[in-house]
C-alpha cells in the first residue's frame, strides 16, 4: 500500500493523512462511540425498537472501524490499510444514523396529524431511506475504488464519487428539513394542507417537545459535518482541509458524536414509545369526531 500513500500525498512519505493521528484523540472517540454503541443496543432491545439496530446502532459500530483505524495509523503512520479503512468508515458510517431522523418524523407527522404534512407519514420514510440507501450504495462504491487502486487517477474517480453521494445526501437533507419545517408551521398554525384518512393524537406534549428539538439538533450538527465533507473532499486528497487533523476530530467525529448521543439521550423509545402511536390510533377510533376536534 504505500504506492497508494506516495500517490495522494507525495508531499508528506510518512502519512498519508499530511500529519500522524494524535493516539489520545483516537482513543477517546473510540471511547466516547464505544459507549453511545453500546448503550444503543441496550436501548434498541429494552424499548423493542429494532429498527434503531440498523441505523443508530450501525453508525456507531462504523465509527468504531473508523477510529481503530487513525489509531492503528497513530502507531504506524506509513501503513495504507488503516488509512482507507478510516477514510471508508467515517465517510460511511453517519449514513444509517441519517435515517433515524427520517423515520422519527413520520411517526412524529402521525402522532400530530397528518393532515398538515405535504407528505404522508409512510412517504417520509419511504423517500428519504431511499435516498440514504442511495447515498450510501454510492459513497461505499466510490470508498471502494479509492481503496483498490494505486493509480492517482483511479483514486481521485473515487473520491469524486464519494463527494457526489455525500452531496446527494446534503440534497435530501435539505428537502427533509423543509418537509419537517412546513410541517410544524403548518401544525402550530392549525392549517391543514392537506385530507388525511389517518388520525393522529393532535396534542404535543413534553416529551414529543423533547424529541422535535432533538431531531433539530442532530440534523444541525449532521448538516454541518456534511458541509465539512464535501469541503475537504472537493479540496482534493492533498488539500489544506483533509491534511488538517483538528478539522477533522471537530467537524465530523464531533458532529457525529453529538448526533449519536442526542438520540441516546432523547430516545425515541423513551420520549414517543415503539408501540404508542398503534395505541393511539386505536383509541382515536373510539373517540367521537367531535372530541377530536377539541384535542386540536
Amino acid at each position: 500500500m504505500s504506492s497508494f500513500n506516495e500517490t495522494i500525498t507525495p508531499a508528506v512519505p510518512d502519512s498519508a493523512y499530511g500529519y500522524i493521528p494524535t493516539r489520545s484523540i483516537a482513543f477517546l472517540f473510540l471511547t466516547l462511540f464505544g459507549i453511545s454503541t453500546a448503550a444503543h443496543a441496550a436501548q434498541a432491545v429494552y424499548y423493542r425498537m429494532w429498527w434503531l439496530l440498523a441505523t443508530a446502532f450501525l453508525c456507531g459500530v462504523g465509527e468504531i472501524v473508523g477510529w481503530s483505524g487513525r489509531l492503528w495509523s497513530s502507531y504506524s503512520p506509513r501503513a495504507g490499510d488503516p488509512y482507507l479503512m478510516q477514510v471508508t468508515s467515517t465517510i460511511i458510517a453517519p449514513t444509517p444514523l441519517i435515517a433515524v431522523n427520517f423515520i422519527l418524523l413520520g411517526r412524529i407527522v402521525s402522532r400530530l396529524g397528518p393532515c398538515y404534512s405535504r407528505l404522508s407519514p409512510k412517504l417520509y420514510t419511504r423517500i428519504f431511506l431511499t435516498c440514504d440507501i442511495i447515498a450510501l450504495i454510492v459513497q461505499g462504491g466510490g470508498g471502494g475504488i479509492a481503496a483498490s487502486s494505486h493509480k492517482r487517477e483511479t483514486v481521485d474517480l473515487g473520491g469524486n464519487i464519494m463527494l457526489g453521494g455525500i452531496i446527494f445526501q446534503f440534497i435530501a437533507l435539505i428537502f427533509y428539513s423543509a418537509l419537517a419545517a412546513d410541517f410544524l408551521r403548518n401544525y402550530a398554525n392549525r392549517n391543514p394542507v392537506r385530507t388525511s384518512s389517518e388520525r393522529g393524537v393532535k396534542v404535543m406534549d413534553t416529551r414529543l417537545k423533547l424529541l422535535v428539538q432533538a431531531l433539530c439538533f442532530s440534523t444541525l450538527v449532521l448538516f454541518v459535518r456534511s458541509i465539512y465533507r464535501m469541503v475537504e473532499l472537493a479540496d482534493g486528497w492533498t488539500g489544506k482541509i483533509i491534511t488538517t487533523e483538528v478539522y477533522f476530530n471537530i467537524f465530523d467525529a464531533g458532529m457525529v458524536t453529538l448526533a449519536i448521543y442526542t438520540i441516546n439521550v432523547a430516545h425515541p423509545g423513551m420520549l414517543l414509545g415503539s408501540n404508542d402511536v398503534r395505541k393511539e390510533n386505536m383509541l382515536m377510533k373510539q373517540i367521537p369526531s367531535s372530541s377530536q376536534d377539541s384535542l386540536v
